[in-house]
C-alpha cells in the first residue's frame, strides 16, 4: 500500500538571515499542514501583523536553516482542528493570539498554537484589527497590572501618574488606552506633530518629547514626578532621566533590552522597583499560569466589545507573500512605526 502524501500548505519562510530588501531574506514556501495533538489549535490564518520582534529574528547573522524558519507573531484566524486534549474553544472559533518563541510562527496558511495563550477575537473587529493586536495587548497588559502591579479600579488610581516613554509604537498605543481606562493621569512621549496626535486621541493628557529633559518637562505641567513609568524606548538612554522623575517607592518597567549595563544603585535611595516584561515568558518556560494569556486576551476582547479599547491597526497590505512581508519589515526596520502594520489574506 503506498504511503498518502502529506497535505502541504502555504507559508512565508527563511533559509538565510539577511536584509528585507534581499528577495532572498523572506520566501514564498510549500510546507507541510500540520496535525494538532494534546491542547493544540489548528488555527486557518485569516491575518498576521508584523512586530520588532520579526525584524530581530530576521536580522543578518551567519546561521543558516536546512528547514524554513517561519516567522509571525500575531495571528487572527479560525479554529480548524482541535487537539485530544483541547478544551477552551470549538471547530469554527474565531481565535486572536501572539503564538510562542520556541514554535514555528503564524506566517503561514494554518498553524499549531496551544489553547492557553489563545483568546475569543472580538465580535466587533474583523481579522485584521484583530490581528494587530495580542502582541502588543498581552504587553501592555502584563507590563501596567503585573509588572507595575497597577489595579484595574479606577477608583484606586486617583492622582497617580503614569509615563510612557515611546508612546506612539505598537505596544505604547494599547498602554495609552488601558491607563486611561484604570483612570491614571497619563503622560506620553513622542517627538513628532503625528506622533503627538497619535498619542493624544489614545490617551494621554499630557504629551512630552524623549529628547528633551523629562523633569523640566513635566514641571511645566505642574509635577516633579510620577508614580509608574513604562519605558519601550531606548532603556539605558533613558535610565537616568527615568530615576530623575520616578517617585519614591515606585515603579518602572521596560520592554526594551539594553545594549549596555544598567546601574540599578541609581534606583536604590528611593526603594525603586524596577521590572522586565516579555510577553513570550510564559509561553517559552511554560510556566504553570501560561494560561493567565487566555484570560488576558479574552478579557481584552470584553473591554473592546464594550467600546473602552480600540485596535491599534494603521495600515493593511493584502496579500501576504514574501514581497509583502519584507516591505513590512523594512517599513517596522524605520523605528517610526504609528500604530501595526498588518497583512490579510493568502492568495487562493
Amino acid at each position: 500500500m503506498t504511503e498518502q502524501a502529506p497535505e502541504m500548505m502555504k507559508a512565508v519562510g527563511l533559509h538565510r538571515y539577511l536584509p528585507a530588501e534581499d528577495e532572498q531574506s523572506l520566501l514564498d514556501l510549500q510546507v507541510e499542514k500540520p496535525v494538532p495533538a494534546g491542547r493544540d489549535l489548528l488555527v486557518r490564518v485569516k491575518a498576521i501583523s508584523v512586530n520588532p520582534v520579526d525584524v530581530k529574528v530576521r536580522a543578518p547573522k551567519a546561521r543558516v536553516e536546512e528547514s524554513p524558519k517561519i516567522l509571525g507573531w500575531d495571528v487572527a484566524g479560525i479554529v480548524e482542528q482541535a487537539g485530544s486534549h483541547s478544551t477552551l474553544f470549538n471547530v469554527g472559533d474565531e481565535v486572536y493570539y501572539a503564538g510562542s518563541l520556541i514554535r514555528p510562527g503564524g506566517n503561514s496558511e494554518f498553524h499549531l498554537v496551544d489553547e492557553r495563550i489563545v483568546g475569543r477575537k472580538p465580535k466587533n473587529l474583523d481579522f485584521a484589527a484583530a490581528a494587530a493586536l495580542p502582541l502588543t495587548a498581552i504587553t501592555a497588559w502584563e507590563a501596567l497590572f503585573e509588572r507595575l502591579a497597577i489595579s484595574k479600579e479606577k477608583a484606586d488610581n486617583q492622582g497617580k501618574k503614569l509615563l510612557i516613554i515611546g508612546a506612539a509604537g505598537g505596544v505604547g498605543s494599547i498602554a495609552l488606552q488601558l491607563a486611561r481606562e484604570a483612570g491614571l493621569t497619563v503622560i506620553g512621549t513622542a517627538s513628532r506633530p503625528e506622533t503627538e496626535q497619535w498619542v493624544r486621541e489614545h490617551g494621554a493628557s499630557i504629551v512630552i518629547s524623549h529628547y528633551e529633559d523629562f523633569r523640566s518637562q513635566l514641571e511645566q505641567h505642574g509635577m516633579d514626578s510620577v508614580d509608574y513609568i513604562l519605558c519601550l524606548h531606548s532603556t539605558e538612554k533613558h535610565w537616568k532621566a527615568m530615576e530623575a522623575v520616578i517617585k519614591p517607592l515606585g515603579r518602572i518597567c521596560s520592554i526594551v533590552e539594553t545594549a549596555e549595563p544598567l546601574d540599578l544603585t541609581l534606583l536604590k535611595n528611593k526603594s525603586v522597583t524596577f521590572a522586565w516584561e516579555f510577553m513570550f515568558t510564559r509561553s517559552k518556560y511554560e510556566t504553570p499560569d501560561m494560561i493567565e494569556q487566555h484570560f488576558l486576551l479574552n478579557e481584552l476582547a470584553d473591554w473592546i466589545e464594550q467600546g473602552r479599547i480600540k485596535s491599534t491597526l494603521s495600515e493593511t497590505l493584502s496579500p501576504i507573500n514574501a514581497a509583502n512581508l519584507r516591505k513590512a519589515h523594512l517599513k517596522v526596520e524605520e523605528n517610526r512605526m504609528i500604530g501595526k502594520l498588518v497583512l490579510e489574506d493568502f492568495e487562493g
